[in-house]
């Protein structure tokens, strides 16, 4: 408990400073491209571990259609959830954006409950509710009190953000399962989770393909590597932990790139948006220790 505990913490870390550098170096890419080159990156960096340091185990312990299935969901929303941040990102500020797509624990503990059997307890549904007054807080303009509501429901970053909260919340509950009820070995999970989002967004990447991107490549060489390690260390919390419990701690990386989307890009509302995400990490914390 304490190691996947450890692992999510550090998971986070590396998530909230790689939310910045996209906001800061690569924000006009089109996210299809920053997904698949970063993504390809990382598996290179992390296929040596593979080779000449495997986990012990078998790759996976159980194949059959419904492992296949889920596999391709959790692929496929990862890569639709992983664009719309993307895209949130660059066109909204990272302070606004981050607390609204870091919000995936309000949709993993539900679909915890339903799908996987989890009981739901008092604190972890304050916590639902403090993270939806996070949502609330961010949209806030010293205007009407359904303002906020109204904006969260029709500002296009809004809308991303929230957007891929929820399918990320879907991802979270589909790893738990394959890692903990299909047996993937983690490190192989890393190849396949990083390399499956990758090639399922390279059509829409190749039709976007920037005409001057090779000088670009050791940037992208380097955030591959936040990648790569990000997801070994999200696997790792995934394969011993409930997702209701990993989700809230990993998406503390909320915290991470409103502070420094803060500090070094000088974002207007920057106090507001400081406490939307303690208000969120509060209600994070709440749903991981109900």
């Amino acid at each position: 408990m304490a190691d996947g505990i450890a692992f999510a913490v550090f998971s986070a870390l590396v998530w909230g400073g790689y939310l910045f550098a996209l906001k800061r170096y690569f924000s006009a890419y089109p996210p299809s491209v920053v997904v698949v080159t970063a993504n390809t990156a990382a598996v290179l960096w992390y296929l040596p571990v593979v080779l000449f340091a495997p986990a012990e185990g078998p790759p996976v312990e159980t194949v059959n259609l419904s492992v296949l299935a889920l596999t391709a969901f959790v692929l496929l929303a990862s890569a639709v959830a992983y664009v719309a941040l993307l895209r949130a990102i660059s066109v909204g500020d990272v302070s606004y954006v981050a607390p609204l797509g870091k919000l995936v624990p309000a949709f993993t503990l539900p679909l915890e409950v339903l799908l996987v059997g989890e009981n739901l307890t008092i604190p972890q549904i304050t916590g639902v509710g403090f993270a939806t007054l996070a949502v609330y807080l961010a949209n806030y303009e010293g205007t009407e009190l359904l303002a906020p509501i109204r904006r969260a429901a029709t500002y296009r970053p809004a809308q991303l953000a929230l957007g891929s909260a929820a399918l990320y919340g879907g991802v979270d509950v589909g790893t738990r399962v394959l890692l903990q009820g299909a047996g993937f070995r983690p490190d192989i999970w890393v190849l396949v989770y990083t390399g499956g989002v990758a090639a399922a967004l390279v059509p829409r990447a190749i039709r976007k393909w920037p005409a001057d991107f090779a000088g670009e490549l050791p940037k992208f060489v380097v955030v591959g590597g936040f990648v790569a390690v990000g997801t070994h260390t999200m696997s790792q919390a995934f394969a011993v932990l409930p997702a209701s419990v990993v989700s809230p701690i990993l998406n503390t990386q909320a915290i991470v790139a409103v502070v420094l989307g803060g500090v070094l890009l000088g974002e207007d509302r920057f106090a507001l948006r400081l406490v939307a995400g303690a208000v969120a990490i509060v209600g994070i914390s709440l749903i991981a220790l109900g």
